[in-house]
């Protein structure tokens, strides 16, 4: 990493004190899961995490930027950075360029402009929606709202109650409120079309929402979450460093969300199949979903086993038809691969391959899978293309999936919708890999959801649970 990039961040993190930290941390939240940032306790961390999650780096300081902006540096702009108060303005009204949601900024502006006396008014109106430990003296307004944030109080797109507590005597505020409320609505009248979910095309192209039923996950636990993970093979040159980061990661959010999750390591390819085959015959009635990861090598619409054996994907997903699993009929069945189909570069030092080294031209899983009604597939990589795993991390898409399921499904996202982000996210980056050139090359990964689902899938979290580390 750049040694200029490092000064610079290290002078930064020194003018930093612990109030504005907070806030920093309180804006990022939109791309930081809650559980890494509650963790941080001084400024170089925080600088440390935004970099893992690719939102700062050497030659890339815009989110640094709008992050000093929002909290009120200009001082450490103009000095540090090179910019000023005049331009961030400019920049931050190009469509798209802000990072921080109009919705945090919102909470931030609110938290700034509440007196100490404001602080304590809200707090006494909380009393019966919060523990008292959490509406303590020390406790600061951004605090506060995070708290209300966890127990679903207040969300982007429901405000109510904070509207309710703040008109009876901070009526400027509640009217900040109210203009935002209208923005979203006016966003809604006109939204961007998309091929997520059906909507109605009008005579003038504007876009009717049509609304979208939601699968039932009343059930605790709301279903098994199985693991398959492969690591140690027969050949020791296709051992899979990493994979047990992958592991760790899936059991702590499945658990979180309730999931009986279980995992099963280095499994032959017929053991596989036998696995998958297993729950599938299970009785699934008093359950709300099926969950399924499988990481190893793949080829062409295929998983690898230990054995260097190969099980076709289409038989594994037909396992939970309809007819073949009658108690999971009409409930939502899930499966995450990280896999390879394709055979594009070559593995790196720091960054690994799941391919198994089998030359051929692969492909994506096969067509028939959307005729399986209620399945999901989340693909790690599309055809030709490889599928990366850092060895002392795991993988790339296993990862961001983890992070951004933490930081969304508090919030009432989607399935569909977090797997999108995960593709914007993933898609996004480059990964350096050896070839026969010295120094490597860069390449590319894009993940690939197929979906027959009928309706949303939303993983509720226990009512004011916090994702544990």
């Amino acid at each position: 990493m750049n040694t200029d990039f490092h000064k610079l961040l290290f002078e930064v993190s020194e003018a930093l004190v612990t109030d504005e930290l907070a806030a920093l941390k309180f804006l990022s939240l939109d791309h930081v899961p809650m559980r890494k940032l509650e963790a941080i306790q001084e400024p170089k961390a925080f600088f440390e995490v935004l970099q893992e999650k690719d939102m700062i780096e050497a030659g890339d300081l815009a989110f640094l930027r709008e992050l000093l902006y929002r909290i009120g540096r200009i001082d450490l702009l103009a000095a540090h950075l090179g910019s000023s108060r005049e331009q961030m303005e400019r920049d931050l009204q190009v469509q798209g360029r802000a990072k921080v949601s109009a919705y945090r900024q919102l909470l931030y502006g609110i938290a700034e402009d509440l007196t100490p006396e404001d602080v304590k008014s809200v707090k006494f109106l909380l009393q019966k929606q919060l523990p008292k430990n959490k509406l303590q003296d020390n406790a600061s307004m951004l605090q506060v709202f995070l708290e209300m944030e966890r127990n679903r109080i207040i969300k982007e797109d429901d405000l109510t109650m904070l509207k309710d507590i703040l008109k009876a005597f901070r009526a400027d505020i509640k009217k900040k409120i109210d203009i935002y409320e209208e923005k979203k609505k006016e966003e809604l009248r006109y939204p961007v079309p998309v091929s997520v979910h059906p909507g109605e095309q009008g005579a003038e192209g504007k876009t009717t929402n049509l609304p979208v039923e939601t699968y039932k996950m009343k059930n605790i636990p709301h279903g098994y979450c199985v693991i398959l993970n492969n690591y140690i093979f027969n050949n020791p040159k296709y051992n899979r460093k990493g994979t047990v980061k992958d592991g760790e990661a899936v059991k702590r959010v499945f658990q979180w969300l309730q999931f009986e999750t279980v995992e099963h390591m280095d499994l032959e390819a017929k053991e596989i199949y036998e696995k998958v085959k297993e729950y599938s015959k299970r009785d699934h009635r008093n359950m709300d979903c099926f969950v399924c990861f499988i990481f190893s090598h793949g080829e062409k619409q295929k998983i690898k086993g230990i054995d260097d054996e190969f099980v076709n994907i289409k038989d594994l997903v037909s396992c939970f038809s309809g007819s073949n699993c009658p108690s999971l009929a009409g409930k939502p069945k899930v499966f995450f691969i990280q896999a390879c189909q394709g055979s594009v570069g070559h593995p790196a030092v720091a960054v690994e391959a799941d391919f198994s080294g089998h030359l051929e031209t692969d492909a994506t899983p096969p067509t028939s899978i959307p005729d399986l009604a209620d399945i999901l597939i989340g693909m790690s990589t599309v055809e030709d293309y490889l599928s990366f795993r850092r060895t002392e991390s795991g993988s790339v898409y296993i990862q961001c999936l983890c992070d951004k399921m933490e930081l969304l499904c508090p919030q009432g996202v989607d399935l569909l919708t977090i797997l999108t982000t995960v593709n914007e996210e993933v898609g996004g980056k480059e990964f350096k890999v050896w070839d026969q050139m010295p120094g490597g090359k860069l390449e590319k990964q894009m993940p690939q959801i197929i979906t027959t689902l009928r309706k949303q899938l939303i993983f509720e979290i226990p009512q004011g649970q916090p994702i544990k580390e």
